[in-house]
């Protein structure tokens, strides 16, 4: 069984569905709301897990009423939260999300908790890495906590990847791209972090240099509909997407990283982990909600059967 560790956020997210989102000073009518847990870091957890992964999660929630929640809902999905820290200091991660009528959405994020991961955070993760055949970061915690994390892995022989969202320039300044082994943004934290608007191939292609340039190994794009483009010591290959008719595309991102990384850690190669990992980015797209969305390894083979060239 692949093990992945992710060092990462929690939050609980706060759903409202709209024909459109408002313009400034107006007011739209909502169709629904729901909640559902989310953050990046455990939208991954849950997704490696239902992967069939051993996954464990280093990261903070509040001592409010989200946080008993959102960590009931990580271990009902299999995922050790033992070097999860109920911290009293701040309230758990909220994240605000406006989702338009064909999936496309607008999300505000207060970090609260996810702020907080520090020195023992550290320490749980460097702890944990011997024992991992992966590890995954994202960029909603402090990025010292990920950087000193990810030299460990290095130390350790233990691949990482970045899923370099939300990107900040920030992380290329703190030099992580030069820590990570495969750094994985999307188009537009592409344009945020190389100053390369991605449009098609070429600018893939483009922006996958300038962070070889910055000391990334391997880069793998993102590129919604379009699939993934690759580049790395191996070669380079653009993996085409499946056409979907999108319900909601929150954290399909994250179950894309979930699922390269469980493929990084099952030993596959870049473009068939890729390829895996688009089937999981594209049934996340199919579910209202980050974690209830994540897709399992029997819906992942079953998609992937129905989508066989």
């Amino acid at each position: 069984m692949p093990r992945v560790l992710v060092v990462g956020s929690i939050n609980m997210d706060l759903i409202v569905r709209c024909a459109r989102v408002p313009e400034e000073g107006e007011t739209v009518h909502g169709d629904s709301f729901a909640t559902a847990g989310g953050g990046k870091g455990a939208n991954q957890a849950v997704a490696a897990s239902r992967l069939g992964a051993r996954t464990s999660l280093v990261a903070r929630v509040g001592e409010d009423e989200f946080g008993p929640k959102l960590l009931s809902n990580l271990e009902q999905d299999g995922v050790n939260t033992e070097a999860v820290i109920s911290d009293p200091k701040a309230p758990s991660g909220v994240a605000l999300i406006l989702l338009e009528h064909g999936g496309h959405n607008r999300i505000v994020v207060m970090n609260g908790a996810n702020a907080r991961l520090g020195e023992p955070d550290v320490r749980a993760g460097q702890a944990l890495v011997a024992d991992s055949d992966v590890v995954l970061f994202q960029l909603e915690i402090p990025i010292p906590v990920i950087a000193e994390v990810a030299a460990a892995a290095r130390e350790s022989g233990v691949p990482s990847i970045l899923d370099a969202g939300p990107a900040t320039p920030t992380a290329v300044e703190a030099g992580l791209p030069a820590l990570i082994d495969i750094i994985s943004p999307n188009e537009t934290e592409a344009e945020i972090l190389t100053g390369i608007a991605v449009r098609d191939l070429g600018d893939a292609a483009r922006a996958a240099s300038r962070f070889h340039a910055m000391g990334a190994r391997d880069v793998v794009l993102k590129l919604g509909a379009q699939g993934a483009y690759w580049s790395g010591p191996g070669g380079e290959i653009h993996v085409a997407g499946f056409p979907i008719e999108a319900v909601d595309t929150t954290a399909a991102g994250d179950a894309f990283t979930a699922c390269l990384g469980v493929g990084i850690a099952s030993g596959a190669n870049m473009p068939a982990a890729i390829h895996r990992a688009n089937a999981a980015g594209a049934l996340a797209c199919l579910k209202l909600g980050a974690q209830p969305s994540m897709p399992t390894c029997e819906e992942v083979d079953a998609f992937l059967r129905d989508h066989a060239a």
